[in-house]
């Protein structure tokens, strides 16, 4: 399992860092300097309120198909049909709470320009994440990978052209962009598995419905709280301090790194969660995937986020026109927070895999509320820097409470030689990154790309990456 699970993550990561670098960097980065970070900062918190509610459209849905459809596959046919009528009437609750609650914010002046077609973006990439949960629970996990980065393609040839069209770049045509490449790619998702599912027969079993949303509600729970505290907190800064728009956009231009850098991580969730499932169902052990995973992750994260948090300021003034002191901070802070995000990517898989969701929820809704009640009170004094370390704090709260619980509830012990083996791969890197960052006379985009490429080769030297498994992946499969 960890020779497939190299191999399908490799592949997986290949093909998304060919694609969405570009986009966040080339795209986004270009609409964020050419709106102003006032009216992106706009678009920012609109998209975040409609990501906070976008769970009851899905109500978990698409995890528990993943770990259902990953442990029985031939149960497709019967199990899709009703998933997606559910879905359909989930999306008109959907809307009808984006415009109820949208009105009691104040966000009216904005419904129809943004708000809606972000709501619906949002209903299209449910959709989207549920067709794929079919794929990879089929075990169609290049297909998968493929899948992955064609929204952001067709979305990238489409604001090309528009850039060079457009003689001023409107934000609602960056909405608009997204609905026409999602739309292509919800279509092409479903034709890939389309011949799986013949006969086809969209009969409205209302009792398989209710069966399906008592399932999956304590994923949808799950989800719904994770979002809430991951994402509101740039609602509350758009809410709690007067230049909220603003300020709103200078958190959303450090958090673009952050996003980049967890839509890599949640590539590793998607991949584990249907092998998890698997051995789990097949009575076979996780632990030693389970700690292949979280050393792959680290290997990678600990380098480039230790070389961010040092060249911040150089980072920040190059990609930003209207870059601060401030933006730097707050980069240096949410990268922080992505190291906590590796964790709960690999052990949450785990939870969710085994149906631990009471023990997740738990945990969840006490980040929510400490994330909500510090931001409260430290905002107002704080501003973003100030959110951006709640975040910090929210998310190892986090990720330290689930490995608790997998030790607990899995009997699986934190090994003493990894941890030994991530403490001194860090302290190295950190020494590594100082010494480059103040003693080496060079230009600073080659010293920060020389501090990753070190940090990189030296997670071989200190095993994080296993030498034997990358040797496995050039022999042959065993057939059994």
């Amino acid at each position: 399992m960890n020779r497939e699970f190299l191999l399908n993550i490799l592949f997986l990561l290949l093909v998304n860092l060919l694609i969405k670098p570009f986009y966040i960097f080339g795209i986004e980065l270009t609409i964020q300097n050419e709106v102003g970070k006032a009216e992106y900062g706009l678009y920012f918190t609109l998209f975040n309120f409609t990501l906070v509610l976008q769970i009851v459209n899905d109500l978990g849905i698409q995890y528990f198909n993943n770990r259902h459809i990953s442990q029985h596959p031939q149960l497709l046919g019967k199990y899709f049909p009703p998933m997606l009528v559910t879905k359909g009437l989930l999306g008109i609750f959907y809307f009808f709470l984006i415009l109820v609650i949208g009105w009691l914010l104040g966000y009216q002046a904005y419904f129809y320009g943004l708000l809606l077609p972000l709501a619906f973006n949002q209903l299209l990439s449910s959709l989207l994440l549920f067709l794929r949960s079919n794929v990879s629970g089929l075990a169609m996990y290049r297909t998968d990978s493929l899948l992955s980065i064609l929204d952001k393609s067709l979305l990238i040839i489409i604001c090309l052209v528009l850039f060079q069209i457009a003689p001023v770049f409107r934000i609602e045509w960056f909405v608009y962009a997204q609905t026409s490449s999602l739309l292509a790619t919800v279509i092409i998702a479903f034709f890939s598995f389309y011949k799986r599912l013949i006969p086809i027969r969209f009969r409205v079993n209302w009792a398989l419905v209710k069966l399906i949303l008592k399932e999956s509600f304590p994923y949808a729970l799950t989800v719904l709280v994770m979002s809430a505290y991951s994402r509101l907190d740039v609602v509350l800064i758009e809410r709690l301090l007067p230049n909220g728009q603003a300020e709103a956009g200078v958190y959303a231009s450090a958090y673009r790194l952050l996003d980049a850098a967890n839509m890599l991580g949640f590539l590793f969730a998607s991949l584990l969660l249907p092998m998890f499932a698997r051995l789990l169902k097949e009575r076979q052990g996780v632990g030693t995937l389970l700690q292949f995973s979280f050393q792959l992750i680290l290997a990678g994260a600990i380098p480039v986020v230790v070389a961010i948090i040092f060249f911040r300021y150089h980072i920040m003034n190059a990609l930003y026109t209207e870059a601060t002191v401030e933006s730097g901070d707050i980069l240096a802070l949410l990268m922080g927070s992505f190291l906590a995000y590796c964790s709960i990517y690999i052990y949450g898989s785990l939870l969710t895999a085994n149906r631990n969701l009471l023990q997740i929820n738990r945990l969840f809704i006490a980040a929510f509320m400490l994330n909500v009640t510090l931001n409260y009170f430290i905002i107002p004094y704080y501003f973003a820097v100030g959110a951006a370390g709640v975040a910090l704090f929210t998310q190892f709260f986090v990720a330290v409470g689930q490995m608790i619980f997998v030790h607990r509830k899995l009997q699986i012990s934190f090994s003493g030689k990894m941890l030994l083996r991530i403490v001194s791969f860090t302290t190295f890197v950190i020494f590594s990154n100082y010494f480059i960052y103040n003693y080496l006379n060079s230009d600073w985009i080659l010293k920060l790309i020389l501090a990753v490429l070190i940090g990189l080769i030296s997670a071989l030297l200190f095993q994080l990456i296993d030498w034997k498994a990358v040797g496995e992946l050039w022999r042959p499969s065993e057939k059994k």
